[in-house]
Order: structure tokens, then C-alpha cells, then sequence
């Protein structure tokens, strides 16, 4: 039996990170969007929050704000998010574990420091990816799903590298959230010149962005910050970890193919739909919490 072969997809662009602050200043590395990438669909953002390392008192996080229309990854490297919701829910994203919100017909959350961490200070390291949503879907409840890390798969490769599945499936594992879109989410952890093959959909946008240290990407170099979109030439990729390994974002989704019209935290299909999203929220519709 002929056994299929597999073509790596190349590198089509390597998009260099904008340096921002947002919440209460708390600082963002932001490979998109920026002037060079709008979004890649499904995809809408990337914020890697730090790393930084913070003194008693420094902390900060993002007060109560909106959503509607899509979807919110905060996934916690170090440091921890308390969360709050109008829709009721409260508790704590510790390191390792990942809160995956639908925002969907409107919700107001906020994302802060611990108390214990805010009077004890240490490093703060975590991510927030948007995912956009359909037209069909933008209407739907929104929900919150969250995974701590002993429930994320973790695939250990004999060199040393690792993933983490966050969402999507890929090297036999599975990735706890249910997901609205198909996607796949991972976090690897690439051992010095190790290289380490991740499989793509037919079809799928696909991207790789660089938290630490620096990686080849099928032989394109990206330096630490830098986002790698791939172009849709094959089915896999060979990411290969740099002289001190890296850490990788790995980003595949399935392109939903509709107009994105955003403003601020609002991602609708046509202005009007932002207007009324403005005026629900003025309104009280997606709900209250206090600040």
C-alpha cells in the first residue's frame, strides 16, 4: 500500500509584532492585527501579555468591558486571571489553565490580578487570541469554558519537545474545549534544534507565532515575537527550534469567509450591526458588573 506523501507548506509572510498597552496599561507584543494582517480568518487577535516581571502593587488586568460577536482565549502562562461575568460566573484562571469565553449575543466580563498576586508581585505571562464567530452563530448565548492544565493533553516527543492541544486534534490527542469553529490551538515547546511536524487541514489558514526564542519554520527563519503565515501549498509544517529551543503559538482554523466589521470590542458583518451593538450595551442588554 503507497503510503501518502506529505508536503510542508511554506512561508508566505513574517509579520513583525506591534508593541501596545491595553486594560489598565498592562503591556502587549501583537503579531495581529496590525498594518501588515488585519485578522487571519477565523483568527481576529493575538496579545501576549509579558512577560514581565512585576513588583507588589503592579499588577494589572482589564476592567469591565463588552463583548459580542466572537470568541476570547485567555490562557495563563504565569501569573493568574481572576474572571467575572455578567452572566454570574466568577473564579480563577491559575497558571497553566485556559478560559475559552463566547461572548456571542453580548456579555460584559473583566480579566484582573488576583489580590494575592497584586500584593505579592512575580512575573505575568499569558496570552488572549479572538476567534470570530458566523453571522449565523454571532446571535448564540454566550458561554464559559474552563480548563485547568492537568486537563489540556500535554504530547511528549523523545527529544525533549512537547504539545500542548489546547483545542483541535492533532499527534492522537484532543484539546478539552468545544468549539464553535474548527480549529486547532497548541502551544509547543520546540528543544534546541529539534524540529517537530505538525500536520494541517486541507484548506485550514494557518500560522505559527514565536513567544520565546526563535524557530525555522519549513526553512524560514522567525525571530522571537515574529508571526509565520503559512501559505496553503501542503498539509503539514516542520517547525525546528532555534540555538536556545523556542516556544510556538501554532494557529489552524477553518476560514469562515465573511465580512469582519470591528469596532473596539465588537466584531459584527456590516456597521449597523456594530451600531446596535453599541446601543445594547449603552442599554444594559448584555448585562452589568461592577467594577
Amino acid at each position: 500500500m503507497n503510503t501518502p506523501t506529505t508536503t510542508t507548506r511554506s512561508v508566505a509572510t513574517v509579520v513583525s509584532p506591534i508593541h501596545t498597552r491595553e486594560g489598565e496599561g498592562f503591556p502587549v507584543r501583537r503579531p495581529f492585527p496590525t498594518p501588515d494582517l488585519a485578522f487571519l480568518d477565523p483568527f481576529l487577535m493575538v496579545d501576549q501579555v509579558g512577560p514581565v516581571q512585576l513588583a507588589r502593587g503592579e499588577a494589572k488586568g482589564a476592567p469591565p468591558h463588552p463583548h459580542r460577536g466572537f470568541e476570547t482565549i485567555a490562557y495563563v502562562l504565569e501569573g493568574d486571571i481572576e474572571y467575572a461575568d455578567s452572566e454570574g460566573h466568577r473564579g480563577v484562571v491559575p497558571p497553566g489553565a485556559v478560559q475559552w469565553l463566547t461572548a456571542g449575543s453580548g456579555i460584559v466580563h473583566s480579566a484582573m490580578p488576583t489580590a494575592g498576586f497584586l500584593a505579592s508581585g512575580g512575573r505575568q505571562h499569558n496570552l488572549q487570541i479572538w476567534v470570530n464567530l458566523p453571522s449565523r452563530l454571532k446571535g448564540i448565548a454566550p458561554r464559559t469554558q474552563n480548563h485547568g492544565a492537568d486537563a489540556i493533553p500535554v504530547v511528549r516527543i523523545e527529544d525533549g519537545s512537547r504539545l500542548k492541544v489546547i483545542a483541535g486534534r492533532t499527534h492522537g490527542v484532543t484539546g478539552p474545549f468545544d468549539t464553535h469553529v474548527p480549529v486547532l490551538v497548541a502551544h509547543a515547546t520546540l528543544a534546541p534544534r529539534s524540529t517537530v511536524r505538525l500536520p494541517i487541514a486541507q484548506g485550514h489558514n494557518a500560522a505559527v507565532y514565536v513567544l520565546a526564542g526563535s524557530a525555522n519554520a519549513s526553512g524560514t527563519e522567525l525571530p522571537d515575537g515574529h508571526l509565520g503565515v503559512l501559505a496553503d501549498d501542503g498539509d503539514a509544517v516542520d517547525l525546528t527550534g532555534g540555538p536556545a529551543g523556542a516556544d510556538v503559538l501554532f494557529l489552524t482554523g477553518e476560514p469562515i469567509g465573511e465580512p469582519v466589521v470591528r469596532s473596539g470590542p465588537f466584531v459584527m458583518n456590516a456597521k449597523d450591526e456594530i451600531a446596535q451593538a453599541y446601543a445594547d450595551y449603552a442599554a444594559g442588554r448584555m448585562g452589568f458588573l461592577a467594577g
